[in-house]
């Protein structure tokens, strides 16, 4: 499971081990938040395979030139069903289908939550 940024993960981070991604929209909620920042790692699974319940980075099998994010929660072999946190809001595979081991590009690690402002202390 995802965690707030840690010490280790931001000199990870900082050595570009990591890569920050921003969420643009809401199928993960309350996970994660529209304007969230994740940490991907991209080499999570050179030495092990995704696990039921890791939320991963994958390229939309849609819209190639697109990333996703979404939690696994189903393996059948090197096939993975994922789905989105808020179902009302989120294209998964209920709509795209399983996808296979290669599709998957990383693991979130953490996640630095949007700052909000409160417009009415201004």
């Amino acid at each position: 499971m995802t965690s707030q940024i840690t010490g280790v993960e931001f000199l990870l981070w900082i050595l570009k081990r990591r890569r920050r991604i921003t969420v643009v929209n809401r199928s993960m909620q309350p996970t994660f938040n529209s304007g969230d920042e994740i940490l991907v790692n991209f080499n999570a699974y050179r030495s092990a395979p995704p696990q039921i319940n890791d939320v991963v980075v994958l390229a939309d099998p849609r819209e190639a030139a697109r990333q996703i994010v979404k939690r696994i929660t189903d393996v059948d072999g090197d096939r993975y069903y994922l789905r989105g946190d808020n179902p009302s809001q989120s294209t998964d595979s209920r709509q795209f289908g399983w996808v296979e081991r290669h599709q998957i590009q990383g693991k979130v690690t953490c996640v630095f939550a949007a700052v909000k402002s409160d417009q009415s202390e201004l």
